[in-house]
C-alpha cells in the first residue's frame, strides 16, 4: 500500500475533491483522493463524496496505467462496500475492473483480479454482483483461450441464471457460451446458444450494444455456414448499431461485410461501400486489406491475393473470422486463374498450365480433376499424355424437354382413356 494511503485523512467533502481536481499534476491528485476515501465519517454526504472520490480515483489510475494499485483499490475498498447500497457496489466493483481492462497488458491480472472478486461475493453472499463477475471471467477466460475452464463456469452459471430469470445476464450468457462453442468448432451448439440468446432479448429491452454483439454473432455463424447473403445483412445490422455508439467494434462488422461481397462474386461492390458517408471515418489498415483482396478477386490474380496477404497479415491471418474464409477465397481465385487460363484451349499440356500459373504440377493436376468432378468445366485429363482436354459446352435444346414432356402427358391421357374404356366394356 502506497505512503500515500498511509497518511492521515482528508474530509470526505467537496473542497477534497476540488483540491485534488487543482493538484499540480497526477500524482498529487491520486494522493489526495486516498485520504479523502480514508475518511472515517459515515454520514450521506461522505458517502457520496466518497463514491466520486473512487470514480476520479480509478480515472486517475487508469490514465497512468496503474492497474495494480486498482486492484489494491478493490481490496482496500470492502469495508466501505458494507456501508453503501449492493447496486452501488456493482456498480464500483464493475467500474474497477472496466478500468483495468482498458489498461494493456493485464488479462492474467484481469483474471485474477475475477477470481479475487468471485470469491469474495461469494463470502459475503452478494448473488447479484457475484453472477455477474463470473459471467466477465468467462469472458476473459475465453479471449485467453481457456476454453475448458470457461465452459465448466459457464454451465453452471448458465442453470443458476436461468432459475432466476435474469433475462438480461441471460443474454450475455448465452452469447458467450455461443462464442465458445464457435471457438471449439461446434457449429449447432453454437446456434443452439445464440438461439436461446436470441429468445431471452426477445422477451426484454435489450441495449443497442447488445443487439450489435447478437447481430455480429449471427453474422459469424452465418458465414460459417457459407450463407453469405444472410451474413452480410447481419452484419450490416451490427454496423449501423456499432456506428451509432461509436464502437470499436463498428470496424470489424465492416470488414466482415466486404468480405460476405467478396465471397459471393461482388468484389465490385467493395468500394462502393468503402466510399459510403458511414464507412469513411473506419478508412485505415482493416479496410485496405479488404480493398486488396477485393482488387485481386476482381483481377482473379493469385498473385495480388498472395502479395495482399503478406501485406496485410495482422488484418487478415491473425484474424480468426477472416482466416477462417481464406482458403476457401484462396481456391476460389484458383479456379477462376485456371478458368481464365484454359479458355482459349481445347487441349493444353498441364505443366504449361502449372508454369503460367507458377503452382506444382501435381497441385495444378489435382484441382482440375477436382474442378471437372464438381462440374465447373467440361473436359477430362490425359494423364499419359499430361494433358488436359476441354469439351465445348454442348447447348441443350429448348424444344427437347419441351417434347418429353408432351409425349409424356399423351401417354397419361392415352391411360386414362383406356381405364374408362374398360370401365363401360365391364
Amino acid at each position: 500500500m502506497s505512503s500515500a494511503m498511509e497518511s492521515s485523512y482528508l474530509p470526505a467533502t467537496t473542497e477534497s475533491i476540488e483540491k485534488a481536481q487543482e493538484a499540480k499534476d497526477a500524482s498529487e491528485s491520486i494522493s489526495i483522493l486516498y485520504r479523502v476515501i480514508q475518511d472515517p465519517s459515515s454520514s450521506a454526504d461522505a458517502l457520496r463524496t466518497k463514491e466520486l472520490a473512487i470514480t476520479n480515483l480509478t480515472n486517475s489510475l487508469t490514465k497512468e496505467n496503474r492497474a495494480e494499485d486498482l486492484r489494491n483499490l478493490l481490496t482496500q475498498l470492502r469495508p466501505f462496500f458494507s456501508l453503501i447500497p449492493k447496486a452501488k457496489t456493482a456498480k464500483i466493483v464493475r467500474g474497477i475492473i472496466d478500468a483495468v481492462a482498458k489498461i494493456p497488458g493485464t488479462s492474467d491480472l484481469q483474471i485474477s483480479l475475477c477470481k479475487e472478486m468471485v470469491e469474495w461475493t461469494r463470502a459475503e453472499k452478494r448473488t447479484f454482483l457475484r453472477q455477474r463477475v463470473e459471467a466477465r471471467l468467462a469472458a476473459l477466460l475465453l479471449e485467453n483461450q481457456e476454453y475448458t475452464e470457461a465452459l465448466t463456469l459457464l454451465t453452471g452459471l448458465i442453470k443458476e441464471v436461468r432459475r432466476l430469470d435474469d433475462k438480461l445476464l441471460l443474454v450475455d450468457i448465452d452469447l458467450l457460451e455461443s462464442k465458445l462453442h464457435f471457438s471449439l468448432r461446434n457449429l449447432p451448439k453454437a446456434k443452439a446458444s445464440l438461439t436461446a440468446a436470441r429468445t431471452a432479448a426477445n422477451a426484454i429491452y435489450v441495449p443497442p450494444a447488445q443487439q450489435g454483439t447478437i447481430d455480429l454473432q449471427s453474422g459469424i455463424l452465418h458465414a460459417e455456414e457459407k450463407d453469405y447473403k444472410t451474413a452480410y445483412s447481419y452484419f450490416f445490422e451490427a454496423f449501423e448499431a456499432f456506428n451509432a455508439l461509436d464502437d470499436p467494434r463498428a470496424i470489424f462488422s465492416l470488414k466482415y461485410m466486404l468480405l460476405c461481397k467478396i465471397m459471393v462474386n461482388q468484389a465490385d461492390d467493395v468500394a462502393g461501400i468503402i466510399s459510403s458517408k458511414a464507412s469513411l471515418k473506419y478508412v485505415g489498415p482493416d479496410v485496405d486489406a479488404m480493398k486488396a483482396v477485393a482488387d485481386a478477386y476482381s483481377k482473379r490474380s493469385l498473385k495480388y491475393f498472395e502479395t495482399a496477404l503478406r501485406d496485410f497479415k495482422a488484418q487478415l491471418e491473425e484474424d480468426p473470422i477472416v482466416h477462417r474464409h481464406l482458403s476457401s477465397l484462396y481456391d476460389t481465385l484458383l479456379e477462376q486463374n485456371l478458368c481464365r487460363l484454359i479458355e482459349p484451349y481445347s487441349r493444353v499440356e498441364i505443366e504449361h498450365v502449372a508454369q503460367m500459373i507458377e503452382l506444382p504440377v501435381d497441385h495444378v493436376e489435382k484441382k482440375l480433376s477436382q474442378m471437372i468432378l464438381d462440374k465447373k468445366f467440361a473436359g477430362t485429363l490425359d494423364q499419359g499424355a499430361g494433358c488436359l482436354i476441354i469439351f465445348e459446352e454442348q447447348k441443350t435444346e429448348a424444344i427437347f424437354p419441351a417434347t418429353l414432356e408432351t409425349i409424356s402427358n399423351v401417354g397419361k391421357v392415352v391411360d386414362s382413356l383406356y381405364m374408362r374404356s374398360a370401365k363401360i366394356m365391364a
